[in-house]
């Protein structure tokens, strides 16, 4: 664990991890850093208990595969306990206030990882509770998602600084978070989504200014086949999120012509990955060849997740104490 051996004075214990705007590049190095190093031990098969005596309250109020199992198993490997808790099995499907929700939990657990709809249910957690507040996911930001996908891309790659990531698609949380943390790394940063569904404009003004230290590229257009050319990373997810589903048909029409195939991918850098948050509908947002085939690392990607949050978990809930 050389990178805690180096940090015993951890800088992000008690904070939150909301998404990446309070954050600086060197922290998120610094998570980086950890998730390797709890990748590395894991792979040799040593789990160190440096979350010993720690919970972990997991409010859901949208379902969840990746999410769920990662954090669960990421606090159990560590020598911690999560609760999951569902909405409608807590008094927050019956109307309690976030606000009293929040004191109350934060008098039992060490910190909360809330997976959820509106992005204000994680910032009014967070405003009044007295432990860290991670989010899972909401419908403006997926943090989380983004740290394994930075940790997959420095493996592959070798590096972040430099690296082209063109993400091709709806301008949603992933497409959000993905400019903000790409910016702040100094990876070269591009949307394509059509032009009703681009991101936030926050998020593109945050990654325009974290670019300027770099000099490196941010750009938002309704072209695929322009933001995919010479590419190192290609991403891109669902057409129609939890929640969403009765877009579903006008959203097909809308993202038909950014679907990932071979053809769109033949204009990415020839040893270029592709990346997918999952789940995945093949034949809608990539085609089968695509997320099938030797240029896919989605389940590395996957695999990050675990890694990636463990590293979350032990720099903000003290895991050095």
């Amino acid at each position: 664990m050389a990178v805690l051996e180096k940090n015993l004075k951890q800088p992000l214990y008690g904070r939150d991890f909301l998404d990446f705007s309070d954050y600086q590049t060197d922290e998120i190095e610094f998570l980086l850093g950890i998730a390797s190093d709890v990748k590395k031990a894991r792979a040799r098969g040593i789990l160190t208990p440096y979350l010993q005596g720690k919970t972990l309250g997991m409010i859901f109020e949208k379902a969840s595969t990746r999410t769920r199992v990662s954090f669960e198993v990421g606090m159990y490997e560590l020598g911690g306990h999560a609760l999951f808790l569902s909405n409608s099995a807590t008094q927050i499907g019956r109307g309690e206030p976030l606000e009293d929700t929040a004191q109350v939990l934060s008098r039992y657990v060490s910190g909360l990882m809330v997976r959820t709809f509106a992005h204000e249910t994680v910032k009014t957690l967070a405003e009044y509770a007295t432990v860290p507040v991670i989010n899972g996911l909401t419908d403006d930001h997926h943090p989380c998602q983004v740290l394994a996908d930075l940790q997959t891309i420095q493996e592959h790659k070798g590096t972040l600084r430099g690296v082209t990531l063109t993400y091709v698609g709806d301008g949603n949380n992933m497409a959000n978070s993905l400019l903000q943390a790409a910016a702040l790394v100094g990876m070269n940063v591009r949307i394509a989504s059509p032009a009703d569904y681009l991101p936030q404009a926050e998020a593109v003004q945050f990654a325009k200014e974290q670019a300027k230290r770099w000099q490196s590229e941010v750009v938002v257009t309704t072209d695929p086949f322009a933001a995919i050319k010479d590419a190192d990373v290609v991403y891109t997810d669902v057409w129609a999120s939890m929640g969403q589903e009765q877009e579903a048909a006008s959203r097909q029409i809308a993202f038909a012509p950014y679907q990932v195939n071979q053809e769109l991918m033949a204009s990415a850098r020839r040893d270029a990955i592709f990346l997918h948050c999952l789940p995945a509908h093949r034949g809608e947002e990539v085609a089968a060849n695509v997320i099938d085939g030797s240029q896919s690392v989605i389940f590395d990607q996957a695999e990050n997740r675990l890694h990636a949050q463990k590293a979350v978990l032990i720099a903000l809930l003290g895991g050095m104490d």
